[in-house]
């Protein structure tokens, strides 16, 4: 396949590590550009004009993207992807929300009794719109269960969901907020985790990293070490959801352990911001639910990337809390409400979130021998992707060589 005459093309190319800085400034961008895919491996970059006159490029199957932006398939580094349907307010609720406390703070198992199967078909119908936005990889948490047999039916949907043409990593959450009348139950909580869930999840190769909520009201900083490191001798990678209501040295104590990422990180000081900048931990920024649920206060995008933090986008697709699973809705909300540059935010949703879920040496970026996962935008430049807000701009998606997306073709007869 040769994908050619891309306006702009966008390969993020450079040192196999996460972007900071000024660094996430530069895209790599190619006028008119071409990207040569065999079997499913980028196998050249450069100008259309060199592409074009190589051997390996005749009679190749062509995509013209003449007058179009060409860049990576967008990595969602944090998604709760498989959980319960949606939940609505009661009829004359004023706001016609239901708040976080009522969302997160309710039942232990959201999902109930619902079938492996129900939970893999809700899920599908997400990832379809995933592909129509341009995302090609994701990362799905469990944590919807808190229990044994619920958690396990999410991890096993996961599992079956990574037959399809998105590429689905899968995290046990099991440490998360709990409502309550449960919160006396923390430290046996953790107990079960360490001692029976962790090791029954690594024996059964159902996750690849773990996730805990360190928060105040949720596992202090003791519970959180407990259960990190019992996970890192298990050979998971650790994440950590923190600093999303309270600060309590939960970022500290991240970087100390070697956690990949550090997600959502509203409340920080300027020592978390200096810790995270001197560390390999990403940040990773999650403005979507806070526009859905009407949050004014947003992560300090700009003082994180100005004293050289890696920073990462990802939507925290949440059924409830945050029902967007568009990358290109967060761009436009990291540029609108946190002060990023488009080239920025771009840099944090392809090869920043590909390092946040320890990829970053074959996604993310279009360089010789990377998978090759590209999006088609119907757009002349990449700053309209902030720009035009709530618009799809996706002409077609690829995913390893292989058109997984395609727009239909809309008739227009003009008078």
């Amino acid at each position: 396949m040769l994908v050619r005459n891309a306006r702009q093309l966008l390969t993020l190319q450079g040192p196999n590590r996460p972007r900071r800085g000024a660094e996430l400034n530069d895209l790599g961008v190619i006028i008119d550009g071409a990207v040569l895919i065999v079997d499913g491996i980028i196998r050249e970059v450069g100008p259309t004009r060199r592409l074009e006159n190589l051997s390996m490029a005749r009679g190749a199957l062509e995509i013209n993207a003449s007058g179009r932006v060409v860049l990576p398939g967008f990595i969602d580094s944090h998604t709760h992807l498989v959980g319960p349907p949606p939940r609505f307010p009661n009829p004359g609720d004023e706001t016609g929300f239901l708040t976080y406390d009522r969302l997160i703070r309710g039942e232990v198992n959201l999902i109930g009794d619902m079938s492996s199967r129900l939970l893999v078909s809700d899920a599908v119908r997400v990832l379809k719109d995933c592909l129509r936005q341009g995302t090609t990889t994701l990362e799905a948490k469990s944590g919807q269960a808190c229990d044994e047999p619920g958690e396990l039916r999410i991890l096993k949907a996961d599992a079956a969901l990574r037959s399809g043409p998105v590429s689905v990593v899968s995290t046990f959450m099991g440490a998360r907020f709990l409502p309550a009348a449960e919160q006396l139950r923390r430290e046996a909580h953790v107990a079960w985790l360490c001692d029976h869930m962790l090791p029954l999840v690594a024996r059964r190769r159902l996750a690849e990293f773990v996730d805990i909520e360190c928060e105040e009201g949720a596992f202090d900083l003791e519970q959180t070490r407990r259960f990190l490191l019992a996970a890192r001798q298990l050979g998971f990678g650790l994440k950590m959801h923190a600093s999303q209501f309270w600060n309590i040295g939960a970022v500290r104590l991240g970087v100390e352990l070697g956690v990949t990422s550090i997600d959502h990180l509203i409340y920080l000081d300027d020592s978390d911001m200096d810790h995270l900048a001197n560390s390999e931990t990403i940040a990773t920024l999650l403005p979507g639910g806070l526009f859905h649920l009407g949050y004014q206060r947003y992560p300090a995008a700009r003082a994180l990337i100005d004293r050289g933090a890696a920073v990462a986008l990802a939507t925290n697709y949440n059924v409830d809390t945050s029902p967007s699973p568009s990358m290109q809705m967060m761009i436009g909300l990291a540029c609108r409400r946190m002060q990023m540059t488009p080239a920025e935010a771009i840099s944090a949703s392809t090869i920043n979130a590909a390092h946040a879920l320890r990829r970053g040496d074959h996604i993310g970026s279009l360089e010789i021998a990377k998978d090759a996962n590209l999006v088609i935008l119907d757009a002349r430049d990449y700053r309209e992707i902030p720009q035009r807000f709530g618009v799809n701009l996706v002409e077609t998606t690829i995913k390893e060589g292989r058109v997984v997306y395609h727009e239909p073709d809309i008739e227009w007869n003009a008078a």
